[in-house]
């Protein structure tokens, strides 16, 4: 999809302000971080989670967050959520054993009138106004909404041996980010259907598999996910490249 058609649909549609929950999925294991626990190590001088939590604590469109963590780091969590002066987290819960069991415990915490939601990484830490506010706006006719970037890259399909089966056409590709937004009672419907959680890596996969309609707007390239130790030392080049 071209960036000038995301531009024209985001411009037929107008965002709430101010009123929309966030669940925040920060329970992962870190397991590609070579022992680096992702969510509480730095980027200069600030954890990765802090600093997601306050871009989305100061987003106009945000009302709440929820945030959902390992059981383990609950109360380095409320450590964190009170030196940074997070004001928006009105709920801080334990994960589960994979993300989606993890966002759907966030779910059960949403107030009843709520009805729509975005989900976020927690450890994605660049994510701005304008994309939370895309995200929002397509979410005000659409059941399921992911930002995303166009892959940048060729992408091969192979097989177990490592034989190349298939080359897709990268105009046809993108790489989806969070935040993602559902609406809550189709989404709670989407959950039900999957029933094993287990194998789903986002929330658009779920509304996908249920029968409904995904729709994109414009990600950023600088909405990294911090997924290993290189990706820290990518965040922090960024942010000084900002800094000159």
């Amino acid at each position: 999809m071209e960036q000038t058609q995301w531009k024209w649909e985001y411009q037929a549609v107008e965002a709430a302000q101010g009123n929309l929950p966030v669940i925040v999925a920060a329970a992962g294991a870190s397991s590609r971080m070579g022992g680096i626990h992702k969510q509480f190590a730095e980027i200069a001088g600030v954890p990765v989670l802090a600093r997601t939590l306050m871009a989305l604590d100061s987003s106009r469109y945000i009302g709440s967050i929820i945030l959902v963590v390992r059981p383990e780091d609950v109360f380095a969590a409320q450590a964190l959520v009170s030196r940074y002066l997070i004001r928006k987290v009105t709920d801080l819960i334990e994960g589960g054993s994979n993300r989606q069991e993890s966002v759907k415990k966030g779910l059960d915490r949403l107030d009843q009138a709520a009805d729509k939601v975005l989900i976020h990484d927690g450890a994605r830490p660049f994510v701005d106004d304008v994309i939370i506010g895309q995200v929002a706006a397509a979410l005000e006719q659409h059941p399921a909404v992911t930002c995303c970037v166009p892959v940048k890259d060729t992408i091969k399909q192979i097989d177990g041996s490592g034989k190349v089966t298939a080359t897709p056409d990268r105009k046809h590709l993108v790489a989806v980010q969070t935040p993602q937004g559902v609406w809550v009672s189709e989404y709670r419907e989407a959950l039900q259907k999957a029933g094993d959680l287990s194998g789903f890596t986002d929330d658009m996969s779920i509304m996908e598999q249920a029968g409904y309609p995904v729709f994109t707007v414009p990600g950023n390239y600088r909405n990294l996910k911090i997924t290993t130790a290189e990706d820290l030392r990518i965040a922090a080049s960024l942010l000084e490249g900002e800094e000159e």
